[in-house]
């Protein structure tokens, strides 16, 4: 939702390239806290310039476990004090993922997307805060999932904490995907008013938040997104069988309403435009065979997070960062 799609802002800036994680909210926050997100995108049928349609369905789901916490301090060789904070997460996707052409979804089984990845948060007083990442997955057809063409990802960033509403990140990506990648990311943080602030992962998402209440928020958001995933396909002239990789991509802009449950629910509904749409059919050698260009079209989408446990140090420190935008807890929703 608004991403989670891959959720996270410095972490995004590492992941949000390659494993394309889907998330309500852009939030560091989120780091500190057992959570689990169901989502669901639908994208109805548009028209393709060379005649037929493309739609899209995807549902997923996206978790974050902090699997290492610790603190430490040292004296260096200056005899210089310097506290130390490590905190490690796991991190798992699974999403179906289901293209229609001309109402027909092809392949007849969808695509079946498996992501893993640990995300390693490192802070010092010397160092300041260093966020990194590493991972892999796969998107295919049940026809290729066991003989598939994994993505990986890593990277690092690093976060200045610059007073209690901004934050800024910059790092880069290295992203493996059929072919390498170096992908540079800026972000920033920043809350402008009492109930507002921008979070920009670029070249990623831009989200506008406006806190309406404690229990309830809006978001702007503009964020790039896609899959690309492997299947089978029969040659025309025997019964070979051709390994095939499609690759979709848009712009998406869109409102969402974030509603905030029993203290431990996120309830998230987005509607808007997806643009800039292509999609792409590769063979085995990556020679780009077919690309289409659907037509705008609405996107909309629902997303239920639930958050497993909570810790009042972890509150008081992400309230003390200023990276919790709410008033319960410090948890940026």
């Amino acid at each position: 939702m608004p991403l989670p799609r891959f959720c996270l802002f410095a972490s995004l800036a590492v992941l949000a390239g390659s494993a394309r994680v889907s998330a309500q909210q852009l939030s560091l926050s989120r780091l500190f806290y057992p959570n689990f997100t169901v989502s669901a995108d639908y994208l109805p049928t548009a028209s393709l310039k060379d005649g037929g349609s493309f739609g899209l369905q995807r549902s997923r789901g996206f978790g974050l476990i902090p699997i290492q916490s610790e603190v430490g301090a040292s004296l260096n060789q200056r005899l210089k004090f310097d506290l130390k904070i490590r905190h490690t997460v796991l991190m798992a996707q699974y999403s179906q993922i289901n293209p229609t052409f001309d109402e027909k979804l092809q392949p007849a089984s969808g695509y079946k997307s498996v992501t893993l990845g640990v995300i390693r948060m490192q802070a010092s007083l010397r160092d300041r805060l260093w966020v990194y990442a590493v991972g892999g997955g796969i998107t295919e057809s049940n026809e290729t999932f066991f003989t598939p063409q994994p993505h990986l990802f890593g990277g690092a960033a690093r976060l200045h904490v610059l007073g209690l509403q901004t934050q800024i990140v910059y790092g880069t990506a290295v992203v493996y995907n059929q072919k390498f990648r170096i992908i540079p990311v800026f972000g920033i943080n920043k809350r402008f008013a009492k109930d507002w602030r921008i979070t920009a992962l670029l070249p990623f998402q831009a989200d506008l938040n406006y806190r309406v209440s404690p229990w309830f928020n809006l978001d702007l958001i503009g964020a790039y997104g896609g899959f690309s995933g492997g299947f089978q396909q029969i040659s025309s002239s025997s019964t070979e069988k051709l390994l095939r990789r499609q690759n979709y991509q848009h712009v998406k802009v869109s409102l969402a309403a974030n509603a905030h449950l029993f203290t431990v629910l996120n309830v998230s509904v987005e509607a808007g435009a997806a643009g800039f749409r292509k999609l792409r059919t590769f063979n085995s050698a990556q020679e780009n065979l077919t690309t289409e260009t659907p037509a705008v079209g609405p996107y909309l989408g629902v997303s239920l997070r639930y958050i497993t446990s909570r810790s009042t140090i972890s509150s008081k420190l992400t309230k003390k960062m200023g990276i919790g935008l709410g008033g319960d807890g410090g948890i940026n929703w």
